[in-house]
């Protein structure tokens, strides 16, 4: 946690109400998100119970599983899952446009430029809290691997059509969740809590009633006291009155009302399978109707709230404007939605259970680049934030004082002018020390010279300037001019260059086989 971050906080425990953590949005919210509130079933790891998806505030869809541990319910509410999910991504998948990119052509290994489809928009899947993204990541390993009546007749527990498509699509947005700045699967919680600082701890921020009580208390009234009621108020029945939907259920509510109901449940199914052809098994299904009514009624009492509370969530985030550079992240997004497309409709296999050496450690990459790229993209976009990095030493603003030409000693000089510097700040210099300002929207790199006071500091601009030995208008400060450096990159570079997985070495597993190629056999883990 940043100094500025845990200032905040002592200042949101002080006023009784979360303090802002960032003055623009760090993550781009599609006009039409699809938030999916999801239920498991206590006791038996990742086994779905119950979930609210869709696009409309007003109008969720409603999904339930009358009995968990039945595997035909189970796949029932999957290809349910499948049937309010996959429109939303198909729709986004036919809509493309052409834009001209570069790539390495692999006959002479050179970049060129050439014309690709990248999809013009990319579904956007927000989870209450990140239980619901491990949530989302389990329900994909699980659907992946199952086999259809088409593709396997003799599969002993045939899934729907769909549901390993589906499968697929929440394998890859949860593997993009790992992402650091991607936003095509994101937690509502995770968003506030970027945003607001409450005066709880990052714990207990996972609650998503609790941390929009420090956001938007109601009635204006105390943050404190309306996240201790969101926490623990509880009706004259003994539950909640804001279930966490976590995706886990409330103890009370398992036992008291979901057990009796499910216990019901069973009762009148097995009267039915016993009951005799006639007026006998129409009565027992009409019971057993009744008793499906009553649970889906029990977990809308769960679900509903947390529904709510996503959309006054995503409310309270739109009203922040949008920073600069998350819409190029969201660019990133679409590229890695469009790739996927194109893995599915060229029929390639579902993603291997465990990554080969090769894959994981260019994921692993391409996280950390991600991350460092995202560090340097919030500070330069939001002040609030660039003044934590100040604090820390890894920025500094400056007043321009005195600017000195100078150039290269060499058959043709380039110009490396020394920029004398105010400031009040004290970032960690030393000697030929890089450090960089946005001009243009590009960075521009200076070294540190020398200090000639604690608050004059003397810089060489290195680049940017132009070919011609005058710098170009406008590329070096003018004296007044306050200036934003960093002594962190803002372009995060590429890392060493792996090899082919066909080329992967035996100490990292040896070159792929044929039996790597294949889609995983699927292994009782794999199971919900």
């Amino acid at each position: 946690m940043s100094l500025i971050a845990a200032l905040a906080r002592l200042e949101a425990v002080e006023a009784g109400r979360a303090r802002p953590l960032a003055t623009v949005r760090h993550r781009h919210l599609s006009q039409r998100p699809l938030v999916l509130v999801p239920l498991t079933t206590a006791g038996e790891a990742g086994a779905p119970l119950g979930a609210l998806v869709g696009t409309d505030p007003e109008r969720p869809r409603l999904l339930t599983v009358a009995q968990p541990r039945d595997r035909e319910l189970r796949f029932a509410f999957l290809a349910e899952l499948a049937d309010a999910v996959l429109p939303y991504i198909d729709a986004h998948a036919a809509d493309v446009e052409l834009v001209e990119r570069t790539e390495t052509d692999p006959g002479t290994g050179k970049r060129v430029k050439a014309e690709a489809e990248l999809c013009a928009d990319a579904p956007q899947l927000i989870v209450p809290g990140r239980a619901g993204i491990d949530f989302v990541r389990l329900l994909g390993r699980s659907m992946r691997f199952r086999r259809t009546a088409e593709q396997d007749p003799e599969a002993p527990y045939p899934a729907p059509p769909r549901v390993p498509l589906l499968g697929r699509w929440l394998t890859h947005y949860g593997e993009r969740a790992r992402v650091p700045g991607s936003a095509l699967l994101l937690a509502a919680t995770d968003l506030l809590g970027g945003h607001w600082a409450s005066g709880q701890s990052s714990l207990e921020d996972q609650h998503l009633g609790a941390l929009l009580a420090w956001i938007d208390p109601p009635g204006g009234g105390s943050g404190a006291q309306a996240a201790l009621r969101a926490e623990l108020a509880r009706d004259a029945a003994g539950q909640l009155l804001c279930p966490p939907a976590g995706p886990a259920t409330d103890p009370a509510f398992d036992n008291r009302l979901l057990a009796p109901a499910v216990e019901s449940y069973d009762r009148v199914r097995a009267a039915l399978g016993a009951a005799q052809e006639g007026a006998e098994a129409d009565g027992w299904l009409g019971q057993l109707s009744l008793a499906e009514r009553e649970i889906r009624r029990l977990l809308l009492t769960q679900l509903e709230p947390t529904w709510h509370a996503v959309w006054r969530g995503l409310e309270l985030l739109r009203e922040l404007p949008e920073g600069g550079r998350a819409a190029d992240r969201w660019v990133s997004d679409r590229w890695s939605f469009t790739s996927h497309r194109d893995r599915v409709l060229a029929g390639e296999p579902p993603q291997p259970r465990r990554d080969d050496a090769v894959t994981a450690a260019r994921k692993l990459a391409l996280r950390e680049r991600a991350q460092a790229q995202l560090e340097a993209q919030e500070a330069l976009d939001d002040p609030l934030v660039m003044a934590g990095r100040r604090l820390a030493g890894e920025a500094f603003v400056a007043e321009v004082t005195e600017v000195v030409m100078a150039w290269t000693e060499s058959k043709r000089p380039a110009p490396r002018p020394l920029i004398t510097l105010r400031t009040d700040d004290s970032p960690h210099l030393g000697e030929r020390v890089k450090v960089y300002r946005s001009l243009d929207g590009r960075p521009q790199s200076a070294e540190f010279v020398r200090r000639e006071a604690d608050d004059v500091l003397v810089l060489r601009l290195l680049d940017r300037m132009g070919r011609s030995r005058d710098p170009a208008e406008g590329s070096v400060p003018a004296k007044g001019d306050r200036i934003a450096w960093t002594l962190f990159e803002h372009d995060q570079r590429g890392g060493p260059r792996l090899p082919e997985p066909e080329e992967t070495p035996w100490t990292h597993g040896g070159p792929p086989g044929t039996a790597a190629e294949d889609p995983d056999p699927v292994t009782p883990e794999d199971l919900l």
